[in-house]
């Protein structure tokens, strides 16, 4: 590529790259869209970063924290084949290797996600051939840049069309036409004028080897038209190949399922647990609303005809049961409100819903876990892991395996068709989604995927409350404002809330009723709001009589702890 300038060839080594993230991503949705080399590779920096930067990461983007890092990938990489592009432009075989590992890494990552086989590396080995012979088109094939035609001036006649004046160059960094022919550089010395007709001198800022080097209009047209179109066969061959994936999902399967009856119903929600304040979250969170915090780049497709939870281990009994297995089993319904353990003091990583599903306490039973099995493992379809304590299942709580949620087939993001629900834990010890194992074990012998990452190996929800009206942003007129919020400390629930303004006394807010202790409670509290600026502030008391702590503690190790306040002016 003799007249590519840096930006032209970084530009090669992008389209090349795109090439080949598109052409994986078609092969992927015959592969599985888990083995997608950008899937993957974020499969892997999820595993492996340090946790600073996951709470990091979760803190500002929140449940967005998936699609943020895909789009850190992307960037990534578009940097990395800027760099192969002009690795290219010098020496092609660089370039190609540049891709070589481009497509390797993809490969491995694909390799070390659970239940991969050899299929798995096919996107990313395609993909990489793909872009090779892009960036080979590019660098030095049919698409390849070509310098400006010269020609030696000719004694007579009229000048020929190399000494012709030619516009300027955007491309041509200090090299001007001039009406007479002579291309002159406005560096060069006074003393050494150009030669009408002659080429610059080699080496210099107009030379082959210099920035200054004239590109054929024509090709440089070729060669934009040539990125244009592989990009945009690209992005449409990236577009198909999620489209595809999705195609060969699960929601026609979920959406056939009729979920039993239940054995034992939900109670009702009782008239006036849900306050309708505005600002307030409702009582009931709706699946479209709830939250949703895991490692899974691609949420997993579980086909419920082939899905087995196998529970074995330290048990007398090791059983395998099947999809319609599970279903025929007695149901329960119960309303459990889930937390996730890196849910910041105020902050909404938590939903309460409706559940169905089969009592993990009596499947316990009829395996016999043998003395010592003090952790259940829980195992996703993805290989995440959760360890809960056993005695946490056995205990008269409804623990469930969850088929159902608010009335539906789980939703296949929050773990269709099997989750389990466990009230009084946090979520990455007991919230396994898309669960194909429960495997008895003890914490001496297993750290579940969170524990070597720092985080406690048992993890019994903290009692937190919360203001959700009014908020910062929000500017009350003075006299009575409703100050609202939820308070929660599930399996022993709320006995009392209490708001305070500026560090005055505390007053005991009014609580809704609730259906049980597994749930969060709405409270509110009429203030008589005077002008100026407030800081309120709220703490919460369970039925155990304790009183949340004051003080201010990160989610790490085991979840956040200390009283929620907002600050906001009265008008």
């Amino acid at each position: 590529m003799s007249s590519t300038t840096p930006r032209f060839a970084a530009l090669a080594g992008i389209a090349a790259a795109a090439a080949a993230i598109g052409t994986a991503e078609v092969v992927a949705a015959l592969t599985g869209p888990r083995s997608s080399p950008l899937v993957a590779v974020g499969g892997l920096v999820v595993d492996t970063a340090p946790e600073p930067v996951k709470r990091f990461g979760i803190e500002v983007f929140g449940t967005y924290d998936k699609i943020a890092l895909l789009v850190g990938t992307a960037l990534l990489l578009g940097g990395f084949a800027a760099l192969i592009g002009m690795l290219a432009a010098r020496r092609l075989t660089a370039g190609l290797a540049g891709i070589v590992v481009f497509g390797g890494i993809g490969a491995a990552a694909a390799l070390t996600r659970a239940g991969a086989d050899a299929a798995d590396v096919l996107p990313s080995l395609l993909g990489a051939a793909v872009g090779g012979v892009a960036l080979w088109a590019f660098v030095a094939g049919p698409l390849e840049l070509e310098p400006w035609p010269w020609a030696p001036p000719t004694p007579s006649g009229p000048p020929s069309v190399a000494n012709r004046a030619v516009p300027p160059d955007p491309d041509s960094a200090g090299t001007v036409g001039v009406p007479d022919g002579t291309a002159t550089d406005p560096t060069a010395s006074a003393g050494s004028p150009s030669v009408p007709g002659s080429p610059p001198a080699a080496g210099g800022p107009s030379g082959p080897a210099g920035p200054g080097r004239r590109v054929d209009p024509d090709s440089r047209r070729r060669f934009l038209t040539g990125v244009g179109t592989v990009l945009g066969v690209a992005a449409v061959g990236g577009v198909a190949g999620r489209w595809l994936a999705g195609r060969q999902g699960v929601s026609a399967a979920r959406e056939a399922i009729t979920l039993p009856a239940p054995v034992s119903a939900a109670p009702p929600v009782p008239a006036g647990a849900n306050l309708s304040v505005p600002g307030l979250a409702s009582y009931v969170t709706s699946n479209r609303s709830f939250y949703r915090i895991d490692t899974a780049l691609v949420v997993p497709q579980v086909d419920p005809e082939t899905w087995q939870l196998r529970i074995h281990g330290r048990v007398r009994n090791p059983v395998t049961l099947s999809y319609a297995d599970l279903l025929a089993r007695p149901m329960v319904e119960r309303y459990v409100t889930l937390a996730c353990v890196s849910n910041e003091v105020g902050g909404d990583l938590i939903g309460n819903a409706r559940w169905l599903g089969v009592p993990i306490r009596e499947l316990l039973d009829e395996v016999g876990p043998l003395d010592g099995a003090d952790q259940v493992v829980g195992r996703s379809v993805d290989g995440w892991t959760c360890g809960t304590p056993t005695a946490a299942l056995r205990d008269g709580r409804d623990a469930l395996l969850a088929v159902g949620m608010n009335g539906e087939p789980l939703p296949v993001q929050h773990g269709f068709p099997v989750r389990m629900v466990v009230p009084g834990l946090y979520g990455y010890v007991s919230a396994c989604k898309w669960i194909t194992e429960l495997e008895l074990t003890s914490f001496a012998d297993f750290d579940a995927y969170w524990v070597p990452r720092g985080w406690s190996a048992q993890g019994p929800i903290k009692t937190q409350s919360r203001i959700d009206t009014p908020r910062p942003r929000n500017r009350p007129a003075a006299g009575p404002v409703t100050v609202a919020g939820v308070a929660w400390a599930q399996h022993r629930g709320i006995d009392r809330v209490e708001v305070r303004v500026d560090e005055g006394p505390w007053q005991e807010a009014q609580l809704a009723p609730t259906i049980s202790v597994d749930t969060w409670v709405q409270w509110s509290w009429q203030w008589p709001a005077t002008p100026g600026e407030h800081t309120l502030q709220v703490r919460a008391t369970d039925s155990t009589g304790e009183t949340q702590t004051a003080q201010r503690q990160d989610v790490a190790p085991d979840g956040a702890t200390g009283w929620h306040s907002v600050t906001l002016t009265v008008t």
